[in-house]
């Protein structure tokens, strides 16, 4: 018999880490307002947007975001996303 309630308890971060998928609508808040987007894709590995260097990596994954208000990109942690379906 398999205890399935110990895999989600054995490694917190990979629920955190997938939370999210390409096309997913989320939110997040912004220096002036909530701010509202698409998820564009998972980083895993360091990558630059726009001169900001984005040190994402399979352990610390970022997600790259499309602002609906500027249609700009960003790249936000997970924690710092929310579903807004």
């Amino acid at each position: 018999m398999t205890d399935t309630s110990k895999s989600d308890k054995s490694n917190p971060d990979q629920s955190k880490s997938d939370k999210f998928k390409p096309g997913d609508v989320v939110q997040w808040h912004s220096a002036q307002e909530q701010t509202k987007g698409v998820v564009k894709q998972k980083l895993t590995e360091p990558t630059e947007i726009k001169d900001h260097h984005v040190a994402a990596a399979p352990s610390n994954p970022e997600y790259l975001v499309v602002s609906d208000k500027t249609g700009q990109e960003a790249a936000h942690k997970p924690e710092s996303l929310e579903s807004m379906e």
